[in-house]
């Protein structure tokens, strides 16, 4: 198994999010990489690959070229507008607002984003797009011929979508390797998000389109962040009707529950005839995971790893969420150790 991964993930070390009313010291931090890393390596599970540079066209594949632009130059007018400290929105174009971007970097930051948990910081730009070669990185070994890769991506993206960032999440990792597959000749690609909270941002870009299908298991968003997707009955719309899938789940939800959601999206995962497959790999669901309320053990990541390889599709499987960070080598190992013990 080949392992992809960026040192360039530290750039981006925000130093406090807004959550339950407070500014609190950043859940989503260097150390989660930095400790899946050396749980990797302790294991031997293969070769640590650095992923070459695949530059902003295949990144451009998904995201719009005003919200490249605006990630690329932030930071210096955040500087020059208000100094040297993290930038956060300032507030959201609601039911009856207009949707204009701003000229100004407080409303450029509030247009280009959906919550105030994801500072940006003058490493942000640098991360995000090492990240997303970390991504590519793992997508071009799985497409030559890899039957699996880890894309040991940092910050992590599914919350991302084509123009907004949000949720720790600022460039869409597993929606540009998923595109990447279908550049590369894959005619049917699918995605399949296990991370606690739903992939608001993978559904997003790819609900209008019958070639990806996007399948999520999940915590209730009339219960859970990021609350304003992925209710079961959202389908996808147009010529993407019928290519989303979404499983959600109540708070407490324990392998018994979370086991029949992923029988259902491995069946239908089964059914689309994809040629690749890119799983949004979040360990949040374990049970002492702070801003999560699942119930899984340890051991049930290995069986999670178990079903992904029993699809039987070329796979990349690219880093989410986890913030039980005590915890986030041991589950992560776990599900790359299911997958190869069973393919």
């Amino acid at each position: 198994m080949l392992t992809y991964y960026s040192d360039d993930h530290r750039l981006q070390d925000g130093k406090a999010e807004l959550i339950d009313g407070r500014l609190e010291p950043c859940h989503e931090a260097p150390v989660r990489a930095d400790i899946v890393l050396r749980h990797v390596r302790a294991a031997g599970l293969g070769e640590i690959v650095a992923p070459g540079d695949h530059g902003l066209a295949p990144i451009a594949r998904i995201h719009a070229a005003n919200y490249l632009g605006f990630l690329q130059t932030a930071w210096p007018k955040w500087v020059a507008e208000h100094g040297d400290y993290d930038a956060l929105p300032l507030n959201w174009a609601v039911r009856g607002m207009r949707s204009v971007e701003p000229d100004s970097i407080d409303g450029k930051l509030s247009y280009f984003s959906f919550d105030a948990g994801t500072p940006l910081t003058a490493g942000t730009w640098q991360a995000v797009y090492a990240s997303a070669q970390v991504a590519l990185g793992g997508a071009a070994a799985v497409g030559g011929g890899e039957r699996m890769a880890f894309a040991l991506c940092r910050p992590p993206g599914h919350h991302a979508a084509g123009d907004y960032f949000g949720g720790y999440c600022f460039l869409n990792n597993a929606a540009i390797a998923a595109q990447a597959f279908r550049d590369g000749g894959a005619e049917r690609v699918a995605v399949l998000d296990v991370d606690y909270h739903h992939g608001n941002g993978t559904q997003t870009i790819f609900d209008d389109r019958s070639d990806v299908f996007f399948a999520s298991i999940h915590a209730d968003p009339r219960q859970e962040y990021p609350f304003f997707l992925g209710h079961a009955d959202e389908t996808g719309s147009g010529a993407g009707e019928g290519a989303t899938a979404n499983y959600p789940l109540p708070w407490g939800t324990a392998w018994g529950g979370y086991e029949q959601a992923l029988e259902q999206a491995v069946g239908r995962i089964g059914t689309f005839g994809a040629e690749a497959l890119v799983i949004s790999l979040g360990v949040d669901s374990f049970k002492d995971d702070p801003i999560s309320r699942f119930r899984l053990e340890h051991e049930d990541f290995l069986h999670i790893g178990a079903a992904i390889a029993g699809i039987g599709l070329p796979t990349l499987i690219v880093m989410e969420g986890g913030y039980a960070v005590d915890a986030l080598g041991v589950n992560v190992v776990n599900v790359l150790k299911g997958y190869l013990d069973a393919a």
